[in-house]
């Protein structure tokens, strides 16, 4: 895993300095079925609207069932598949448009986010790397793993072993290695 801690304005836990989502994984390297659990695990754990949880998550190992692999990466846009056919796994983050009682779940993104955030940080304890893509065909998504219409697909994303390159893989029609500036300083974030 490539050792990529973020320069803060303040000091923030190690954790959160460590999370990396980079490009570059290690094909040949599986996500072992305790760690995959444990990331699940950790989502599961994440806070919800009244505690519905209404995220779903897709799981698509390539060591594991190469098929359902392939079609969960057939689903990325093309930028996102020249890089992502080497992750392992490939995830699909789905929320309930709807809460458990009935009535329409308009925190639903902002849960399974929260859930997302939790795998991620989890990935990153175990020494392994995420990055979610929004990049994807939402109708292929959902259509073609029988999701039901009461879930709206939210976010791909990626897990597996960084090859510990530094950079991201070249993306077709781009110039460079990608993004490697920081983000916005924090006080753009706050409305007045």
């Amino acid at each position: 895993m490539i050792e990529k801690k973020s320069t803060t304005q303040v000091p923030i836990h190690e954790l959160l300095a460590r999370r990396w989502s980079g490009r570059a994984y290690d094909a040949q390297h599986p996500v072992q079925a305790a760690a995959l659990i444990a990331l699940l695990e950790a989502a599961r754990w994440a806070p919800s609207c009244y505690g519905d949880e209404p995220w779903r998550f897709l799981v698509c190992d390539k060591h594991a069932d190469a098929a359902a692999w392939q079609a969960a990466l057939d689903c990325l846009a093309a930028g996102n598949q020249s890089w992502a056919q080497n992750a392992p796994i490939l995830i699909l983050a789905s929320a309930a448009t709807r809460l458990r009682n009935g009535s329409p779940n308009r925190w639903g993104g902002y849960d399974t986010g929260a859930a997302m955030m939790s795998l991620c940080l989890q990935a990153t304890a175990l020494g392994l790397m995420c990055h979610q893509m929004g990049g994807f065909d939402a109708k292929k998504s959902g259509g073609g793993f029988s999701y039901s219409s009461d879930f709206y697909p939210h976010v791909h994303d990626c897990a597996g072993l960084s090859t510990g390159q530094r950079g991201y893989p070249r993306r077709p029609g781009r110039a460079g290695v990608g993004r490697t500036s920081a983000p916005a300083p924090g006080r753009s974030f706050f409305l007045r």
